[in-house]
């Protein structure tokens, strides 16, 4: 590994265990066994160089919400029964991926004190959003359109950030993907009606 990859796997290290506001550009010198140069070199600054590190953790925590990567049997895209079966694999993450989590929600609660930060996270966010309808649906994030990434992937990363707070604070009474899913199956019943 090179120093970019040794500043980034350090930086990935310093948040878990400090946060973001905490950890230092020393620290993640000391952790990653590089030099103050190199994150300015590689990164631009160490907030830039923290985003990165973020970013990289959360991708990998999205990668495991897919339920076909533990060779499960999945339902149809864009049914009831694959809403509830990706929701049970997210909240499947919370235990594993519980400091991760905790960092997303330090970083959403500051305000302009890190301006360009939120900037940086609020690009990744559009990503995730993509991201999301893209395990719903079954459609390739490639073949998305703007106005599905814009409806539908901002309902499920409101669903995402909620669902989290409630398994972050109290999972003995967290909602669950059951619960979840009803409620959707009567919301869509009722609109039906209407």
């Amino acid at each position: 590994m090179g120093h970019r990859e040794d500043l980034l796997e350090g930086a990935k290290r310093c948040l878990l265990a400090k946060g973001f506001l905490r950890t230092t550009a020393r620290d993640v010198v000391k952790e990653s066994g590089t030099n103050l140069a190199s994150i300015g070199y590689h990164y631009g600054s160490k907030d830039a160089l923290l985003v990165q590190a973020y970013i990289a953790l959360i991708e990998g925590v999205g990668e495991s919400f897919d339920p076909s990567l533990g060779g499960e049997m999945t339902q149809p895209p864009g049914s009831l029964e694959r809403f509830q079966e990706v929701w049970t694999s997210i909240i499947r993450t919370v235990p594993e991926a519980r400091s991760i989590w905790l960092l997303s929600f330090e970083l959403m609660f500051q305000d302009e004190r890190i301006a360009e930060v939120r900037k940086l996270l609020a690009e990744a966010q559009k990503e995730g959003r993509s991201g999301l309808v893209s395990l719903f649906s079954g459609i390739p994030e490639a073949d998305l359109d703007e106005e599905t990434r814009e409806t539908e992937g901002r309902l499920y990363m409101t669903l995402l950030n909620g669902l989290m707070v409630q398994w972050l604070f109290d999972p003995d009474s967290a909602t669950t993907a059951e619960q979840l899913t009803e409620g959707l199956r009567r919301i869509a019943q009722a609109a039906v009606k209407s």
